[in-house]
């Protein structure tokens, strides 16, 4: 299944988890693209959306290569691929601390003044408009943990089977509509799938800001 863009994922996305409309829950996304549709399950199931805000800590000399990924205070390496790669303990802390500065400017930039939604004993449900090889999903999902979170919920429109197999083991509870074989790229999955720009994202959270009309 083709979807045409990230809202019509979100309107799918939200039917598969009516079952938490009504539950204390928070929608968590991932930006950018996933905010798009973050919003949409936000909005359907009356949750309040906020970002979690993972990054790649990508190889020396090749950063599209995952060695790991952070997220506020959460750490996540393949110790595999930095043993493989000779990465060095001075190179993972330069890049990691990086990488930790980039997060809090964005988080500060997307929330725009407001507070980070508690995530306490809720449903923390971490969306994103795809995923691929999970590295930054597992660091989101971590956080929602250490946070709190009394449930973790991972949900995709679209993922490979090996990772949502791998992402089965951080998640209480992990909903993908499709998962294809063979899996090259989340956007290959979609009709329209434009980059997703900063505005968007504050402009998304902003709106699902507003109180209810």
């Amino acid at each position: 299944m083709i979807f045409a863009d990230r809202v019509e994922a979100g309107e799918r996305l939200a039917k598969a988890l009516v079952h938490h409309a009504g539950t204390s829950c928070v929608v968590l996304a991932i930006p950018r693209g996933g905010v798009i549709v973050g919003e949409v399950v936000a909005r359907a199931l009356g949750a309040p959306l906020d970002v979690v805000v993972p990054r790649k800590i990508g190889a020396p000399g090749n950063p599209e290569l995952g060695i790991g990924a952070v997220a506020p205070g959460v750490r996540v390496l393949d110790p595999s691929a930095v043993t493989l790669l000779g990465v060095s303990e001075a190179y993972l802390e330069r890049e990691i601390a990086a990488q930790e500065a980039e997060i809090e400017r964005r988080q500060q930039a997307y929330r725009d003044g407001r507070s980070a939604h508690p995530v306490v004993g809720k449903v923390a449900i971490v969306v994103d408009d795809g995923v691929a090889t999970g590295g930054t999903a597992v660091a989101a999902l971590r956080w929602a943990r250490v946070q709190g979170a009394a449930h973790v919920v991972l949900a995709v429109p679209v993922a490979p089977p090996q990772t949502i197999r791998r992402l089965r083991a951080e998640a209480d509870e992990v909903v993908a509509l499709e998962t294809p074989e063979p899996f090259f790229a989340v956007g290959e999955w979609y009709r329209d799938f434009e980059q997703t720009s900063d505005d968007e994202v504050v402009a998304a959270l902003a709106r699902s800001a507003e109180p209810a009309a």
